[in-house]
This record gives C-alpha cells, sequence and structure tokens, in this order.
C-alpha cells in the first residue's frame, strides 16, 4: 500500500499542531513544532485567512495525517461512519480509534502510529489469541488485544514497554499492565479522544 514517505515533520507544521508521527522526538526539544511553529515554505509565517472550504480541507489533511491513512481509505471510513447510527463525525472517530495500529499506539506498545503500523505488520500483536498483522484491521468491543507469545523478548518491544512505563492509556483500553494485554471495553466518544478536530467541518465538506 501507498504511503507517504516525505519529511513528516513538515505536516505538523503544516497543520500547526503536534500529530506525534516521530515517536520521542515529539516530545523533546528538538520537535521541529517547538523549533518553528509555523508553515514550512517561502511564504509559512505569512498570516492567511482560510475560507470556510479551506478550513474543512485541513481539518479533513490533519485528521489523515494523524491516523496515518490516505485519501481513499479515509473516504470509505467516512462511508461506513455515514451509514453507521448515530453521529457520522463521531462514528468517523470511532472507526479510526479502532484501527489496530492506533490501538497499539494508544497501549504504549509503540512510540508512534508509523511505528506501530510496522511492528502489526511484523505480526508482534494478537487479537483474541490469533496473530494480527494488518494494521487497518478494526477491533470491536469485547476484543483482547496483546503481545504475542515470544514477541516480549523483543529487545525493542521491551525498551518500548519501558519508556512508555508512565503513558496514560484511554479507559475505554481496559488496560492490564501486569499482563500487557487490553480488552476493548467499548469504543471511544469524542471527548474521550485526546485529539483537537471539529469533526463537524469535515462532514460539511463531504456533505457538498
Amino acid at each position: 500500500m501507498a504511503r507517504y514517505t516525505g519529511a513528516v515533520c513538515r505536516l505538523c507544521r503544516r497543520e500547526g499542531q503536534k500529530l506525534f508521527l516521530k515517536g520521542e522526538r515529539c516530545y523533546s526539544d528538538k520537535c521541529s513544532m517547538a523549533r518553528r511553529a509555523y508553515a514550512p515554505g517561502q511564504h509559512g509565517q505569512a498570516r492567511t485567512k482560510l475560507s470556510e472550504y479551506g478550513r474543512q480541507m485541513r481539518e479533513k489533511q490533519k485528521s489523515k495525517r494523524y491516523y496515518g491513512v490516505l485519501e481513499n481509505q479515509f473516504e470509505t471510513y467516512f462511508e461506513m461512519a455515514d451509514k453507521m447510527q448515530g453521529q457520522t463525525g463521531s462514528n468517523l472517530f470511532k472507526i479510526l480509534e479502532s484501527r489496530l495500529d492506533n490501538v497499539v499506539y494508544r497501549l504504549g506498545f509503540a512510540m508512534s502510529r508509523p511505528e506501530a503500523r510496522q511492528l502489526v505488520r511484523h505480526g508482534h500483536f494478537t487479537v483474541n489469541g490469533k496473530k494480527v498483522n494488518i494494521p487497518s484491521f478494526l477491533v470491536k468491543e469485547g476484543n483482547v488485544i496483546a503481545i504475542k507469545e515470544g514477541s516480549m523478548d523483543s529487545e525493542k518491544i521491551k525498551a518500548i514497554l519501558e519508556s512508555n512505563e508512565s503513558k496514560v492509556v484511554p479507559e475505554w483500553l481496559g488496560f492490564d499492565k501486569k499482563t500487557k494485554t487490553a480488552k476493548i471495553n467499548h469504543l471511544p466518544a469524542m471527548d474521550e479522544i485526546d485529539f483537537e478536530v471539529e469533526e463537524h467541518l469535515i462532514v460539511e465538506l463531504y456533505s457538498k
């Protein structure tokens, strides 16, 4: 599958918000947003007033980049959300949060979503006891997520777990620190997602 391979720090600067795409670097003084909190390019520091359409596009682009999905997949998720009961915007982010790579990141099993995606592809995690190596796999309420037997001995996994020992895991994941497993208690509502986004702008964009 195609992936963005450019400089990811430029994405954060373009959106004017940390998207936490580079793991530990995002929490350090080396973070580009901490040093240059303006859009990249020759006119990055110029003040521009966005149109309503521009605001809608920025929210969509920011969300795509935050979760690491491309245009076609994002549109597919929106169509799924639109067919579900409830508010489309909230449904959309429930779907994005339920991606396995995002869940792995939320649990502290990876330092960033790109790293979580790589670790999932390498088969380090199980869902209900079965190995799943598809980052876009959508977990459901009641699913149990765990590190695969044998992967706990990986030096990389050990280092990540040690670094993320104090990470706060969302309550909707029902994380057991001793066994390093999590049960999906429920899919999150918008107020349980620590991502600043105006989801109604995305709904308005796709409703045109």
